[in-house]
């Protein structure tokens, strides 16, 4: 499906050759069933102007689905056009919801693997706040890497406990000593899965005990809801939680947990060096690779419709003179906006996030506003980019005196 491209100027088109192999298990079995054209190559880099916005780079996304595995990547992506530094504004710790979130992870973690006086790795640790609740509340030593931290806004970190390395995390830092590794959101960011974990599994091999758990978003309910807008580019890898654990087994892991999080939107996996006393049981969540197959047919042949409804319904309500705010300016609204060629339709986008008010959306040039903004401008229709933050959207809204129609992806 190519739906309209926005109205930009954009200067620089990404154009690869498509890559011809599955990168998490080396299939030939691939199955493009998604592509869009001339999408933004980076969702959360915060601009400073509008002109600088609608010139962002862009590339094309071209999904495959292996009938093998159940990996789906963007056989389209370069990872040469991906830039991650401290203008990377991916935190979502300003929600009370997320936060909880957390926290309830962090104690989970310290339960179930007594962290107390351990040295804790993460893997792509954005501005730090899950290591540095992690280091608090489990009194460990952590150590984050992550190219997009920033030195400023560690306020309330325990910083005698904590060390961030600029950083992505490669084979020449892969060998520090580490008791537990975590990695959240990364994995999708990464093309060769396969090569990625086989790294980490040797940073692990000097001891079974070494725990390492991963988080990441789950391809299944994109696919089952036909939620294009958690599609982008950034996202070139994407996985189910069989394909996730099919992975794992396959660079050496055995997996010890597979599960779903935060309103079944995560997959979470746990597990630890397989060793020749170690042995895995299968989970019942790893047993998905027919409904998967059968989930990406039904997206194949259904997503056009699903866009061209989701086009018509904002347009008519632009048309009818409604005030349309977007509330969430990550990669979703990014993707929802691009993907359905939405410009003047959508009067506002308001964030949570502080570092964001001011900056613009790539892409669509969209400013990022406060929700205090709309006090002056109140809205008609409100639509939320994750349905998880409806309640405390609402009260926001509440609090302000202002009763728009809500409505949610």
């Amino acid at each position: 499906m190519h739906p309209p491209d926005p109205r930009t100027g954009h200067s620089r088109v990404i154009r690869v050759h498509p890559i011809e192999a599955c990168q998490a298990c080396g299939s030939a079995e691939l199955e493009s069933f998604y592509s869009l054209t001339g999408i933004p190559v980076n969702s959360c880099l915060m601009v400073d102007t509008r002109k600088q916005a609608l010139e962002f780079p862009t590339g094309d996304l071209e999904l495959a689905y292996c009938h093998d595995c159940g990996f789906i990547q963007n056989v389209r992506f370069d990872s040469s056009a991906q830039r991650y530094s401290s203008d990377y504004e991916e935190t979502q710790a300003y929600s009370p919801r997320f936060v909880r979130f957390l926290e309830n992870l962090c104690d989970d973690q310290i339960g179930k693997h007594d962290l107390a006086g351990k040295t804790v790795v993460e893997i792509g640790c954005g501005k730090g706040e899950f290591l540095a609740m992690l280091c608090e509340r489990g009194d460990c030593r952590g150590i984050g890497f992550d190219p997009s931290f920033r030195p400023d806004r560690t306020a309330g970190f325990p910083m005698d406990r904590l060390t961030f390395v600029r950083e992505f995390y490669d084979q020449s830092n892969s060998r520090i000593p580490a008791d537990y590794v975590c990695c959240r959101h990364t994995l999708e960011h990464i093309p060769n899965v396969y090569e990625f974990l086989g790294m980490v599994q040797r940073s692990t091999v000097s001891s079974t005990d070494v725990t390492v758990l991963f988080e990441l978003p789950d391809i299944t309910r994109v696919l089952e809801e036909f939620a294009f807008q958690d599609l982008y580019y950034e996202h070139c890898s994407y996985f189910s939680p069989g394909s996730l654990a099919r992975l794992f087994r396959r660079c050496g892991f055995a997996v010890a947990d597979l599960r779903m999080a935060y309103d079944d939107q995560y997959v979470m996996i746990e597990a630890r060096l397989a060793g020749l006393e170690q042995k895995s049981d299968r989970f019942e969540l790893e047993t998905d690779l027919s409904d998967l197959a059968a989930s990406v047919s039904a997206f194949k042949a259904g997503i056009g419709t699903r866009l061209e409804r989701a086009r018509a319904e904002v347009v008519s309500w632009y048309t009818a003179g409604r005030r349309i705010v977007l509330w969430g300016s990550g990669s979703k609204a990014v993707s929802y906006l691009t993907t359905l060629g939405l410009t003047d339709e959508i009067a506002a986008v308001v964030d949570v996030n502080p570092h964001k008010h001011g900056k613009y959306l790539a892409g669509t040039g969209h400013q990022i506003l406060s929700p205090a903004s709309l006090e002056d401008s109140p809205p008609d229709t409100v639509i939320v980019m994750n349905s998880i933050y409806l309640d405390e959207i609402r009260l926001d809204l509440q609090s302000r005196r202002l009763s728009p129609e809500i409505l949610s992806l």
